[in-house]
């Protein structure tokens, strides 16, 4: 008989949930901190408000400009935090964004080259970072998860590193 010992058969990765996850609620006091840059073009608007009517001061204008700005700039990235949601099935990783226009993107295992993880400052103290995945291709060659609970970016990234392999295998 033959005494060639069977090869050795590669576990396929146990299946996921295929739900769509929302950012955790946590990270959109750090939305709002970033849409508040939208207050510098609104500081700008005050130049030409102060030279069409000169009733308006700029020492008046500007701060209520920016304040406006800013508000209004928290207000959209809390929007955009809350309606942000990520899924990874057998397939890839997908991410899909907005309400009314809709952005989903899309990767699958196959287009993964790498895979990063970044914790900022305040993203370390809300138990936060953002998963980063390096694509193959040229147009838009990476996608960023940002505001991912630092757990499931963790898990993420080890998840879909550990289907790579895994197709790499086969």
């Amino acid at each position: 008989m033959n005494d060639v010992p069977p090869l050795p058969v590669t576990a396929s990765p146990p299946p996921v949930p295929v739900d769509w996850q929302p950012l955790p609620p946590r990270g959109a006091w750090l939305a709002a901190l970033g849409g508040m840059m939208l207050a510098v073009p609104f500081l700008g608007a005050t130049i030409p408000l102060s030279a069409l009517s000169p009733m308006v001061s700029p020492w008046v204008a500007a701060p209520a400009m920016a304040l406006a700005g800013g508000m209004f700039g928290a207000w959209i990235a809390v929007r955009r935090h809350r309606r942000t949601f990520w899924k990874l099935d057998d397939h890839g990783f997908a991410l899909r964004r907005g309400n009314w226009w809709q952005v989903e993107t899309r990767v699958p295992v196959s287009r993964v080259q790498h895979l990063d993880l970044k914790h900022g400052p305040l993203e370390r103290r809300a138990r936060l970072a953002t998963l980063i995945i390096h694509t193959a291709g040229t147009r838009m060659a990476t996608v960023s998860a940002t505001g991912l609970d630092a757990d499931d970016a963790l898990h993420l990234r080890d998840r879909l590193a550990l289907q790579l392999d895994h197709d790499d295998a086969l």
